[in-house]
């Protein structure tokens, strides 16, 4: 993989994670699928984003009866 490719897929993972942000500030707490549904980023790269944002521990994500549940985490 080259370096211009390497650095343009993270930046739209870095995107992808913006929109990912953006959607939970603006509704709250989603599961998985509504989430991916708010954001309408391709699934790949908005898994790719939940893992950038988990990483970075920026969201948290519970299990329910019907799934994960994915939230931003409160700043302390």
């Amino acid at each position: 993989m080259s370096v211009a490719t390497n650095s343009s897929a993270v930046h739209q993972i870095g995107e992808a994670a913006g929109a990912v942000w953006k959607a939970l500030s603006k509704n709250g707490p989603l599961s998985v699928a509504k989430l991916a549904e708010a954001t309408n980023v391709n699934r790949d790269l908005f898994m790719q984003a939940i893992g950038w944002l988990a990483r970075e521990d920026k969201i948290d994500i519970s299990e329910s009866k019907r799934g994960r549940i994915v939230s931003l985490r409160s700043e302390v």
